[in-house]
This record gives C-alpha cells, sequence and structure tokens, in this order.
C-alpha cells in the first residue's frame, strides 16, 4: 500500500543561547501538528546552542579544532577542505561551523548526539502525551562527484532508522539479497530539503506519515558500520592513523 508522506517545516523565532530548547519547539509548533507516529527534524545547530557547544574565534585557529574535534583527521582534500570522521560521519572540519552564529563563535556538534536526541524526545513526549514519537537531529554534508549539499542523520530516537529488504521479493517474485533502505538519512534528505540553508529561519520540521517503524530502542548498531567493515575503506584506509 502507498503511503503519503507530509514535510511541513517550522518558522521560528531566533533560538538564542539560554533559551529551553523544549518550551521553544512547543511554542513555536502549531499544537495540531502533533500527533502520534509523528518526526521531529531538528537542526543540530540549535541543540548545540542549548548545550553551550561553542568556541571563541579567538582560542583557537580552526584547523587546530578541527583536529581537536575530530574522532579522526583524514587530512586535507580539495579547496584546502579537512575530511574528517565526526559521531560516525565522514564529513568536512568535524562538523564545526560559523554560519548562523549570533556572536560569530565556531559552533561544535552536541558532545552526544544520541542522548540529545533521547532526551528531546522523552521531554517531549512527556509534555504532548505522544507514544509513538520519533526525534531527528540533522545537518546537511556534501558528496563526492556533485556539488551542493544534502541533508543527513547526526542522530535520531524513537525509530529504527535502517529497514531491511533482504528476502522480500522484487516485481518479479525473486528475492532480494542485498538491500537496506537508510530510512534515517532519507528523512534527514527530504526535511533539510524543507527547512532551507540561509536565512529561511526554519531549524524544525514535522514529518507525518513516514513509513518507520517507532520503538524506544533503535536498532544503531545495524545501521552503523565500523571502519573496518566499510565497504569505502579501501578509499581512506591509508589516512587512519
Amino acid at each position: 500500500m502507498t503511503k503519503t508522506m507530509m514535510i511541513t517545516p517550522i518558522q521560528t523565532d531566533v533560538f538564542h543561547q539560554g533559551d529551553d530548547l523544549v518550551e521553544f519547539i512547543i511554542r513555536s509548533v502549531d499544537p495540531l501538528l502533533w500527533k502520534e507516529k509523528t518526526i521531529l527534524a531538528i537542526t543540530s545547530k540549535i541543540v548545540s546552542i542549548a548545550e553551550n557547544r561553542f568556541e571563541s574565534l579567538a582560542n583557537i585557529d580552526k584547523k587546530s579544532l578541527i583536529r581537536r574535534e575530530a574522532d579522526h583527521y583524514l587530512g586535507e582534500i580539495g579547496h584546502g577542505v579537512s575530511l574528517t570522521i565526526k559521531h560516525g560521519l565522514m564529513l568536512p572540519a568535524a562538523g564545526i561551523d560559523e554560519s548562523n552564529s549570533e556572536h560569530g563563535d565556531y559552533i561544535l556538534y552536541p558532545l552526544e548526539p544520541y542522548a540529545s536526541a533521547e532526551k528531546i524526545r522523552s521531554a517531549l513526549r512527556e509534555r504532548l502525551g505522544i507514544k509513538d514519537l520519533g526525534v531527528l537531529l540533522t545537518d546537511s554534508r556534501t558528496g563526492p562527484l556533485r556539488l551542493g549539499v544534502t541533508g543527513v542523520t547526526l542522530s535520531l530516537a524513537g525509530f529504527h532508522p535502517l529497514r531491511n529488504m533482504i528476502g522480500q521479493e522484487d516485481i518479479f517474485g525473486r528475492p532480494l539479497k542485498m538491500t537496506k533502505i537508510n530510512v534515517a538519512d532519507s528523512l534527514a534528505a527530504s526535511a533539510v530539503l524543507m527547512m532551507g540553508e540561509a536565512n529561511e529561519r526554519c531549524p524544525l520540521a514535522i514529518l507525518s506519515g513516514a513509513n518507520v517503524e517507532f520503538t524506544d530502542h533503535p536498532c544503531r548498531k545495524d545501521w552503523e558500520v565500523e571502519m573496518d567493515e566499510d565497504m569505502y575503506l579501501p578509499l581512506y584506509k591509508h589516512l587512519l592513523k
């Protein structure tokens, strides 16, 4: 059966350092949008702001900060960009950003993004009385051989990020042998497209009708790939220390 997913970007006031994030979310979202089996997409940047994840430009140069924050520093690639691995993502600059920083500081990723997502989810479930609620922390990144950024999942809570299709039949009745669907990143890409990247002031989006399995215990281990098992490891293995 075909399902229809609806994405509603939420335009908000500017989120300031010191603001209560859960209160900000509840104040910003139309109460009629909160329903069972809803997913809230939220840009990781305002989570970082809520958690005071800043570094002053006066304290450290960006290259040094990137090396400090990266889980793995893979080296400098094209256009002087530093390629890193951070929180299980391969992306430039360990996710460090200066855009939309109110006081011009560097904004860093949350220290524990999965814990942050679950904390937001638990607080919203209690306040709203919703059982099946998902939370998706998003960012954007570039990819090889393509211009432009796409949304990506930094962390999530409340639903399984992967759908295993192995054993299901294709349209000709042949069983699928390899196919797994990356649900979380697919949703993040769709949400970020609607939320925007510049001055849209849409750091939130409500996703309804998404074909996901809601759960209190997402199977991260089935979704995340250890580096030594990654099919792309030969491209960067020589850079790892």
